[in-house]
C-alpha cells in the first residue's frame, strides 16, 4: 500500500502525468467564496458554475452531505466538490462546520471516479481550513478510501 505524498505547492497546478482529479471540501449551503474554492475560481471558472447549478436544482439531484460532483475542466483534469461541511463558521458559530461522515461517504464515491478513470488525486488538507477539521481524523478516511485502492493521493500545503 502506497502513502499519502506530501508537497509544497498548489493543488490547483497537480503534479505529474495522467489524468488527474483535484478534490476539495464544499459546503451545503450553496456558499462558494472562500477558501480553497477561490484558487479553483482562479483557475477554471466550470466548478463554481456546476457547484451552484447543483445546490439551486438540489430538489432534483443528489446534493447534500456527503455527495460529490465531478466537473471536467481540461483534457486530463477534473475537479471534485466533495460536500462535507454543514453550514458555514460565523461569528455566532458554536461548533465547527466539518462532517467527517460526509467527508467519508464522499472520498468513497471519489475513489470510485477516480479508479473508473485512472486517475490520481490531488487535495489540500480538504476539511481543515474554514470547515474546522483536524487532519489526524481526515487522513485516515483518504487513506481508507483512497490509497488503499491503489489510487495515488498528493497533499498540497502551501508555504515556502
Amino acid at each position: 500500500m502506497n502513502a499519502i505524498e506530501y508537497v509544497r505547492g498548489d493543488a490547483t497546478a497537480p503534479r505529474g502525468k495522467g489524468v488527474k482529479v483535484v478534490a476539495h471540501v464544499c459546503n451545503d449551503l450553496g456558499g462558494w467564496g472562500k477558501g480553497f474554492v477561490l484558487a479553483v475560481s482562479r483557475r477554471w471558472p466550470e466548478p463554481e458554475a456546476a457547484y451552484r447549478r447543483w445546490h439551486r436544482e438540489r430538489a432534483r439531484n443528489d446534493f447534500g452531505l456527503g455527495a460529490a460532483q465531478f466537473v471536467r475542466v481540461e483534457p486530463y483534469v477534473w475537479v471534485a466538490n466533495l460536500v462535507g461541511q454543514r453550514g458555514i463558521r460565523t461569528g455566532r458559530s458554536t461548533g465547527v462546520p466539518v462532517r467527517y461522515e460526509a467527508i467519508d461517504a464522499a472520498l468513497g464515491l471519489l475513489a470510485a471516479t477516480a479508479a473508473e478513470l485512472g486517475a490520481s488525486v490531488h487535495m489540500p488538507r480538504i476539511g481543515c481550513g474554514l470547515a474546522g477539521g483536524r487532519w489526524e481524523r481526515v487522513e485516515p478516511l483518504i487513506a481508507e478510501r483512497l490509497v488503499a485502492r491503489g489510487i495515488p493521493v498528493t497533499v498540497y500545503d502551501t508555504g515556502a
